[in-house]
């Protein structure tokens, strides 16, 4: 940090010192206005001029550094300086505080939280550039967020100065205004009949209506600017159209039909998605059949004859489809047309925030209307540009299940959930596995000593275990498929047969047309979606993979009942997306099942936190069925049972997280979970056995010691009556 702004900060540091060291945030308070009211309108009235300019500097000193007080002093101002002096004082002084706060942090801290909250920023940044002035001023008329911090949120953008302080001023008018008003009337109560005035009531029924009616204006007019140029269909085809058939696609239809909607689903290949042909469906089947390789290659760990593992990997590849063909009804054309949706087979693409065009796979065009439109088109594996990738003829989750020969030699691309699922089942299936992950470690979101653990096993398992390797140009040597990877500056030679890609997931947007209504996709491909999952037009909405952040067939259902929703009620009631309880699982053996935060983001967010662990290698159930390994990790508040993330890692991991993810969404703590019955033996054991190594870390001990010398003295007789009788047997 350079010596100015360290000269800056000491400045503001000592000014915020010298505020709370001689009580000024007691002195900005309701009470001390009041008990000193009469003073105060004396000493104005002779000294009017000199009180309105020093009112304002110190209304401006407050707001720029973010003081508390801001709102008893606007209240003040009218109390004391009346509409016309107390609104032009603070108009004025709130918008030079702050600009100000603004400039400070721009100087302070503008390079080191851009870098750090990136992704915050940015949508800032977009929120700037796509709706300039009008941005700020929603933000001024209807704060999201208390206006000290758009103050110092805001100094973080490309936004010019003059910009900033033009807009702030005019957008904070209405509200200095009722709320100026407000204190003037305060101001002017002498008796008990003048509370219930006409005057007062009128002022506090607009100070709290004052927030519902600038929410509606900034709505009426955000509305008329976003759809300024387009001509709604006096009538329409359809209440909702949804485009794509895959998990969020399916429940947005699924919910608007429920509530007898007219509504189509525009799906270019099969129902479904890629969470029952190509996802989850598919890839579990194979880890099932992997995991009773595993066991009949170590039944010794049952008290069976360990056997070598011979199959046809065709006929495992067979029973795959079987899976999805038994599990494919659930999502088919005809249940839905039977619930009540028109299932379309093409791909349709914007002609107006109301309007698609339908190719249809049979080749005809047609138009159709919609009051809502939900874009659920999902993603597809991401392919990075390496060198001579393409001409390897590359697998990935999408092309995987058509394999019918076992690759002797499979390198697999990427150590998250995915890469690391499908390289654990082949391995166990008898290939010779090569994982190659770039980072220094296996799933990167997780805590270190849960990728400790995977990797553990993996390598127990013989998966050639390939970190901080990052993969730079494949070749054809001599007939050979080889990759070049880079470690640590040397350059190392991987020979492999087949290459798995799983580096990631990209949103399927081509074709959409999204240009056409003025929706850009953000820098990986998603779209941006709002808190209520609408994309830029209130009645244009984005769920699932296309919309991120999360690519989970949970989180696309939970979003899809909020597009759903919105879509179709939207003009009466909005309901925000609420990922604040998000539970997910990677299929690996052992599994690792997570919730809420991980310690490594509870310490990046400055989150207090204490640990309780109970290891699953003491569960009655684990050991009865030889798996008793891995562990149940607590995150809670010091000293308190509120939960705040989970992980378990083990066998059933994902069912075990379930009864802690019910917690957290009902704010029950482990004492709930520790008074609550459960079934012997089971997995679900743990989850209480986990609570109960929290409760004991939490022991009263000062009350366990009364507890332990109630106890003795109420012993005391009978101990006395002991001591005499080893005395008589021992003479």
């Amino acid at each position: 940090m350079t010596r100015s702004k360290l000269l800056l900060l000491l400045v503001i540091a000592v000014i915020v010192a010298a505020f709370i060291g001689f009580d000024g945030h007691k002195l900005l308070t309701l009470e001390n206005l009041q008990a000193n009211q009469s003073a105060l309108a004396q000493w104005i009235e002779q000294n009017l001029l000199i009180a309105v300019v020093g009112y304002a500097a110190v209304y401006v000193v407050v707001t720029a550094l973010s003081l508390p007080g801001a709102t008893i002093m606007t209240l003040a101002g009218g109390a004391f300086l009346g509409n016309f002096y107390g609104l032009i004082a603070v108009s004025i002084a709130s918008t030079l505080g702050a600009s100000l706060a603004f400039l400070v942090a721009r100087f302070l801290m503008r390079d080191t939280l851009r870098k750090r909250y990136a992704e915050t920023v940015a949508k800032m940044d977009r929120g700037v550039s796509k709706d300039g002035a009008f941005y700020l001023a929603t933000l001024r008329l209807v704060p999201v967020f208390p206006f000290f911090l758009i103050n110092l949120a805001m100094g973080l953008t490309a936004m010019k100065l003059r910009t900033y302080a033009l807009v702030s001023w005019i957008a904070m008018l209405p509200g200095t205004f009722v709320f100026v008003n407000a204190g003037t009337q305060l101001g002017q109560i002498q008796s008990t009949s003048d509370i219930v005035s006409a005057d007062l009531l009128l002022s506090f029924a607009l100070l709290g209506l004052f927030p519902l009616i600038a929410k509606f204006v900034v709505g009426f007019i955000r509305r008329r600017k976003v759809y300024a140029g387009w001509q709604k269909p006096e009538s329409f085809d359809y209440n909702l159209l949804v485009i794509g058939g895959g998990s969020a696609g399916l429940v947005s239809a699924y919910i608007a039909a429920a509530v007898k909607a007219k509504v189509g689903m525009i799906e270019k290949h099969k129902l479904g998605g890629d969470c029952l042909n190509t996802g989850c469906v598919p890839s579990k089947a194979l880890i099932r059949s992997a995991k009773a390789a595993d066991t009949m290659r170590h039944a010794n760990r049952y008290g069976l004859e360990s056997v070598p593992v011979k199959g046809s990997f065709k006929n495992i590849m067979n029973r795959v489809q079987e899976v999805i063909a038994k599990v494919e009804p659930h999502d088919s054309p005809e249940r839905y047309s039977k619930l009540g949706v028109d299932c379309i087979s093409g791909e349709a693409s914007f002609v107006s925030p109301w309007e698609l065009e339908v190719r249809h796979n049979d080749g005809r065009t047609e138009r159709l209307t919609a009051r809502s439109i939900i874009v659920a088109t999902g993603g597809k594996p991401a392919m990075p540009p390496i060198p001579g990738l393409a001409e390897m003829e590359p697998l990935n989750s999408d092309n995987l299940w058509e394999l019918q020969e076992q690759p002797e030699r499979l390198l697999v691309l990427g150590g998250g959930p995915i890469g690391s699922e499908l390289a654990h089942a082949f391995a166990r299936l008898g290939s010779q596995v090569i994982q190659v992950e770039m980072g220094d470690r296996l799933l990167a979101k997780e805590d270190s000593d849960v990728s400790e653990l995977i990797k553990t096993q993996f390598e127990s398992d013989g998966i050639d275990l390939r970190l901080e390797h990052a993969a730079r140009e494949f070749a054809i040597e001599e007939g050979e498929k080889v990759v070049y990877c880079e470690h640590k500056g040397e350059r190392v030679r991987i020979a492999f047969d087949q290459v798995l890609v799983a580096v990631g997931r990209a949103p399927n947007t081509k074709g959409l047309g999204l240009e056409k209504i003025g929706i850009e996709t953000l820098r990986n491909g998603s779209v941006p979606v709002e808190d209520d999952m609408s994309l830029r037009y209130p009645n244009v909405f984005a769920c699932g993979d296309v919309a991120g952040p999360y690519q989970f067939t949970h989180a696309a259902a939970h979003q899809a009942w909020y597009a759903a929703v919105n879509g179709l009620f939207g003009q009466f009631k909005r309901f925000r997306v609420d990922y604040r309880v998000m539970p997910w699982v990677t299929f690996t053996s052992p599994e690792v099942a997570r919730v809420g935060l991980s310690e490594a983001e509870a310490k990046e967010q400055g989150v207090a936190y204490e640990i309780t662990r109970y290891g699953l290698d003491d569960l009655d159930r684990a050991i009865a069925e030889s798996e008793d390994y891995g562990f149940i990790k607590i995150l809670t508040p010091p000293g308190k049972d509120k939960i705040l993330g989970v992980v378990v890692v083990g066998s059933h991991a994902g069912e075990i997280l379930a009864e802690f993810t019910l917690a957290m969404k009902h704010g029950l703590g482990l004492n709930k979970i520790l008074g609550t019955i459960h079934p012997y033996p089971t997995w679900n054991e743990s989850a209480k056995y986990a609570a109960g190594e929290w409760k004991r870390a939490h022991a009263p001990e000062g009350i366990l010691k009364l507890l332990e010398k109630l106890h003795g003295w109420r012993r005391g007789k009978g101990q006395a009556h002991q001591q005499k009788r080893k005395e008589i047997t021992a003479g």
